[in-house]
């Protein structure tokens, strides 16, 4: 198969300068709407092409599963489009419906089907499924390739298991949700137990470390991983074993990462030793058939809370690049023609992430016209907001035709902003869908049946095992079930599975609830004699008859079962769309995929409704129009980063991937007050609004945008708080209620409290539009007006 003369011709000279490289690195900065998916698919379609790279030696990673998706459907479209030419002398479109059957089979067959193009999640689970035996854990802990793949809600049990059970610990003080965190933000580093005890070694630190390394030891013992061990386990096995890591690193000679800006020091590492073979990466210089590829956009990095670290990104070029500057370098390349967007909306996106320091400079340029104005709307609260903006998405639906109500967007700060415009939209009877709320894979219907299946498929696996040897009920009660688990402790920790099989054991310490735990046993038995022959569709069907869960459902009746039963019904559905998609039919296969599905894959794009999101979730979408809402001081940029410049920078990114969702129009909006916490607050517009150019935004302000405040006052207070240094005024003497003071954040506010004495004081400080903040001078910059 080989590629048309005109292959490269519909890409810009910046892509094709991108997709016709062929060995060594390459850092590609994409700007929203620049066409990075073009290029990423293009490159694949030019190694094979053009280069007559083998499929099988391209790996190609993307952060979502959509995003997975949509790149090997373009490749396939590609691939076909050559072949067609090639053997029909016709475009792909001419071709009849047997002949293009015939070509997707055969493209399939040969090229498609080689490529590893996924998640670094799904990647990594595919890798382990072949090598995880191969692992050695420091404290011996084994895995089998059957091993399950916990999902948030099964790790968060675990972990509270371990903080409130084993460890007798008070869960205010250690709350298993922020522990959690804490261990999968230690495993996104990299970092083991003691390395967490090393970086904190106080008794918080410790008691974590601890919990850390009892979590550890229960998913090993139910033979499954967490998310974070996915890529964790095999940069540890990369790391130990040579011979798998050059096994691997021999395989992938071309790599290619996605939203390279949201990769974390886990991922990093992944990459690197795939890269070099675990060759120290100053002295790799063995770029010979081989290249490291990688797309993304500083600008755009928003999720720092997820531990992703966008220097990543920044420190490419000194880590495999040139390292000489932009217009010289031979290993970077910019993408700044934008497809997505009007002018007008760009030239606001460009002023507003000037104002960051920590970036690549690029200038996003737009290919389509000047378009309409930016709105920006100051309400009075939080309800006449939402009743502006439901008002406009009524108008221009109304007024424009071709419009549906999924080519609307709402976009908020936080979760909690949403209430107010549900309640509007459903006012005027305005179809929405809350994206980012309870996920289909996280029902508790579905949860039951992936409980099951993932029994069969692992018995070892005991949270998935307890979740359903009573469901439905068998008389396998609380107390039945703690005996089973205590007699498996006593005998050295062995799976309670092997305790259920035992009929002896069951019956004597299950008492008149051994029939229901033999009955569920021999369940499980039945289809694990047949995962080897039978299609998970197949087990799956079977398992709900015999299982008893479908019929338990009608029987309840309530309108709430049959909607659960519909649920179920949908993951029978699932799981043949899987097969149907797959070569691999397997029930394993399934569970990691279902185990792997994201937030965002539960998208509706389908439906007619509009979208309320906050802005974390709108990262890769985009819609006709956009509406920007709560652009206000401690709402966005949010209070934490007020303090923090580097913090102060992502809240700037955030805003900047929010403008640049919009196609055609953007509305962004302010309220004077709102209610937050139970109270109603004044306002202070965002410090974002007076970064935006006034001429193109409109307003229902009088006076235009919020702006800087450049008079010579302001002038004089922002050079004496700039000389301010924390410490400073820091004994009772030094202040008194009424005092007038700028905070280096907050600005302008009176003193109303002095608490404590001497040299241990803090002050209660009302600024306007933030409310009342209690802060310590030795540790804050305040400088007293006179």
């Amino acid at each position: 198969m080989t590629a048309s003369t005109d292959f490269l011709a519909q890409l810009n000279p910046s892509q094709r300068h991108a997709v016709e490289h062929f060995c060594g690195p390459l850092l590609v900065v994409a700007g929203a709407g620049s066409g990075k998916t073009r290029a990423l698919t293009y490159r694949i379609a030019n190694l094979v092409l053009t280069h007559r790279v083998d499929p099988e030696n391209i790996l190609a990673v993307t952060f979502t599963n959509k995003a997975a998706r949509e790149m090997k459907e373009r490749i396939d479209v590609l691939f076909a489009e050559q072949e067609a030419q090639a053997n029909y002398g016709k475009p792909l479109s001419a071709l009849s419906a047997r002949d293009l059957t015939q070509l997707k089979s055969k493209i399939y067959k040969t090229l498609t089907k080689h490529l590893w193009i996924g998640t670094f999640h799904a990647l990594c689970a595919r890798i382990l499924r072949f090598d995880i035996e191969k692992y050695q854990h420091p404290n011996g802990y084994r895995w089998t390739r059957s091993f399950s793949i916990f999902d948030e809600s099964d790790a968060q049990s675990l972990v509270k298991a371990i903080v409130t059970q084993a460890l007798n610990l008070d869960d205010k003080k250690f709350n298993p949700r922020s522990v959690r965190y804490a261990i999968s933000n230690a495993k996104n580093q990299n970092l083991t137990p003691d390395d967490f005890e090393r970086e904190q070694p106080n008794y918080r630190g410790r008691v974590i470390a601890d919990v850390y390394r009892r979590y550890q030891q229960s998913l090993a013992e139910n033979n499954a991983l967490d998310f974070d061990d996915l890529i964790l386990v095999p940069v540890h096995l990369f790391q130990q074993n040579e011979q798998v890591l050059g096994y691997w690193h021999k395989r992938f000679r071309h790599i290619l990462v996605d939203e390279y800006q949201d990769t974390n020091r886990t991922q990093y590492d992944l990459i690197r030793l795939l890269v070099t073979n675990g060759e120290a990466i100053d002295r790799f210089n063995d770029w010979q058939h081989r290249s490291v590829f990688v797309v993304g956009d500083a600008d755009q990095s928003i999720y720092s809370f997820r531990a992703a670290d966008f220097t990543i990104l920044m420190n490419f070029q000194d880590d495999f690049g040139d390292r000489l500057p932009d217009d010289d370098t031979r290993t970077m390349v910019k993408l700044e023609e934008n497809y997505r967007s009007t002018a007008n909306i760009l030239e606001v996106a460009n002023h507003l992430i000037e104002n960051n320091t920590e970036r690549i400079d690029k200038v996003l340029r737009a290919t389509r016209g000047e378009g309409e104005s930016i709105f920006c709307y100051r309400a009075d609260d939080e309800t006449a907001e939402a009743d502006f903006i439901v008002a406009q998405i009524r108008n221009l639906e109304f007024q424009h035709p071709e419009l549906r109500w999924s080519d609307f967007a709402i976009l908020y700060r936080t979760n909690a902003q949403s209430r107010a415009f549900e309640e509007v939209l459903t006012r005027y009877s305005i179809p929405y869908q809350v994206v980012g709320g309870l996920r289909f894979y996280d029902r508790r219907e579905i949860k039951d049946v992936l409980a099951y299946l993932r029994v069969i498929a692992n018995p070892a696996d005991s949270v998935s095992l307890k979740r359903v040897i009573n469901v439905p009920k068998r008389g396998v009660g609380k107390s039945t079930l703690e005996k089973l688990e205590n007699a498996a402790q006593t005998l050295g920790g062995v799976p309670l599975w092997e305790i259920l099989t035992d009929e002896t054991s069951v019956k004597t310490l299950a008492g008149r609830s051994a029939k229901g735990v033999i009955a569920f046993t021999q369940l499980i038995k039945t289809y694990r004699d047949r995962l080897d022959s039978a299609k998970g569709s197949e087990i799956l069907q079977d398992l709900l008859d015999a299982s008893g869960y479908v019929e338990a459902l009608k029987t309840e009746g309530t309108d709430e079962a049959y909607e659960r039963l519909g649920n179920v019904q949908e993951l029978y559905n699932a799981i043949l769309q899987f097969e149907e998609e797959n070569e691999e039919t397997s029930l394993l296969a399934f569970l990691a995929n279902a185990s792997l599905a994201s937030d965002l894959d539960s998208v509706d794009e389908s439906g007619n409704m509009v979208s309320l999101m906050t802005l974390h979730s709108s990262k890769g979408l985009e819609f006709p129009v956009v509406f920007l809402v709560g652009l206000e001081q401690g709402l966005f940029p949010n209070f934490r980063s007020l303090e923090d410049p580097a913090a102060t920078e992502e809240e700037r990114r955030l805003c900047y991937v929010g403008i640049t969702r919009a196609k055609e129009r953007l509305f962004i909006s302010y309220a004077r007050e709102r209610r937050l916490y139970g109270s109603r607050e004044p306002a202070s517009p965002s410090l974002f609004l007076a970064e935006l150019p006034t001429d193109h935004i409109t307003t229902n302000v009088g006076l235009g945008l919020p702006q800087r405040m450049t008079t010579p006052m302001r002038e004089t207070r922002r050079k004496q708080a700039a000389a301010a240094k924390p410490g400073s005024g820091a004994h009772e003497f030094d202040w008194n209620v009424g005092d007038q003071v700028v905070h280096n954040a907050f600005g302008s506010g009176e003193v109303t409290h002095i608490f404590g004495a001497g040299n241990k004081i803090c002050l209660a400080i009302k600024f306007p539009g933030l409310g009342r903040k209690i802060i310590d001078p030795k540790l804050s910059t305040l400088q007293r007006l006179e």
